[in-house]
């Protein structure tokens, strides 16, 4: 993507500027961001998705006896009238499920892939929203479809109502309100307060949403991969790895039950030594950005003709790099050379044509037939 060229996505602006003035910094309204837009799935699509048990999908409501949340899947007389007011349906990860989200959120890579997350669709009649909240991620609120007004301000008093199913804000106060026409875009920084209201029925906004990893829950989830790793390379350890524990100084003891203090020295010494191998973590790293949610699944893969002019990667496939890994859909190869030039060009292309494949390796070529089977690539 040219990052210094102006995107009507982006008011005008380029994505090197977006990034510098506003990713993280402040709002940022476009009107048009995409002019005349035609939604690219129907409501009766998203509505069909709802109903699946592998789509994430929430129903929300209104009303005199305050709001209710009922999660999918969610078959169609389960939804209130469309001329019912103040329900809303939220369906998630839809760019995983159709090809035309899927390639409107494509618009979306000046940011990395290791950040993009999934884009979620709201449709709500008229009056339907979700409550004043917050997210702790970046976002943009696309509207595809009818009209939603917003209400956005940077709270402070971050404290949520009691005894409510959703995370709604006990003192929301806005600072600025804007009425979103289908095409216009607003973007919000971590943590800014919103409240979106839908003005008028078949109301529709696409949020395009960012990952943002906790530090404890990251950290959490490379150990364990560290872990994993690490137990499996001890069947081809070396001397080193494989020492035990020795104390030919220990003296008799009177408090049997007091851990050695030598025996903890050893121990925090085995976990220092494992996190020293920076490769380690990197390659923890990759895997779990590319490891599919839980409820994604590939469909049955084939195999891939020897005579293939072009590759693809799946719309579901998650595919990063780093200078020494390729990583896929939570798996690591080490890399280097043409082949690594290769992959890196698939990552960020998502496909390559046949001039690419003519200067493919074998094994870089056997590596891709597996991908083929597994339903993470298609050819042809």
């Amino acid at each position: 993507m040219e990052i210094t060229q102006p995107l009507p996505l982006l008011g005008g602006l380029s994505a090197a500027q977006f990034m510098r003035r506003y990713w993280q910094k402040k709002p940022l309204l476009v009107r048009q961001a995409i002019p005349d837009m035609v939604p690219p799935i129907e409501r009766s699509e998203l509505f069909a998705l709802a109903e699946r048990e592998d789509v994430e999908s929430r129903l929300i409501r209104h009303g005199k006896s305050g709001w209710s949340l009922r999660h999918g899947p969610l078959v169609r007389r389960a939804l209130p009238s469309l001329k019912q007011p103040a329900w809303t349906l939220l369906v998630q990860g839809v760019d995983l499920h159709h090809e035309g989200v899927h390639e409107l959120m494509r618009q979306f890579r000046f940011l990395p892939d290791a950040r993009l997350d999934d884009l979620m669709i709201s449709y709500a009649s008229d009056t339907g929203g979700v409550g004043a909240h917050f997210d702790s991620y970046d976002v943009f609120l696309l509207q595809a479809h009818g009209r939603r007004r917003w209400s956005i301000g940077k709270q402070s008093d971050l404290r949520l109502q009691p005894g409510v199913p959703l995370k709604i804000l006990e003192n929301f106060e806005p600072e600025q309100t804007f009425v979103l026409e289908p095409g216009d875009m607003l973007y919000l920084p971590p943590r800014y307060a919103h409240d979106g209201v839908a003005v008028g029925d078949d109301c529709m906004t696409y949020s395009i949403g960012l990952r943002s990893s906790a530090l404890g829950e990251l950290g959490a989830d490379l150990l364990a991969r560290m872990a994993q790793a690490y137990s499996e390379d001890l069947e081809d350890a070396g001397p080193a790895e494989l020492a035990r524990y020795r104390d030919p100084t220990q003296p008799a003891v009177d408090a049997p039950a007091r851990m050695p203090d030598a025996l903890q020295g050893f121990a925090r010494k085995a976990i220092e030594a494992a996190l020293r191998d920076a490769d380690a973590v990197d390659r923890a790293l990759g895997e779990s950005l590319t490891e599919p949610k839980a409820n994604v699944w590939f469909g049955e893969g084939g195999e891939m003709p020897g005579t293939a002019q072009h590759v693809a990667l799946d719309r579901r496939t998650r595919m990063l790099y780093d200078a020494r890994h390729i990583f896929i859909n939570g798996e690591s190869f080490r890399a280097g050379g043409a082949d690594a030039t290769l992959m890196r060009k698939l990552a960020d292309r998502r496909a390559l044509g046949a001039r690419e494949l003519a200067r493919a390796s074998e094994g870089a070529l056997a590596l891709l037939a597996e991908w083929c089977e597994a339903g993470w690539l298609h050819a042809r």
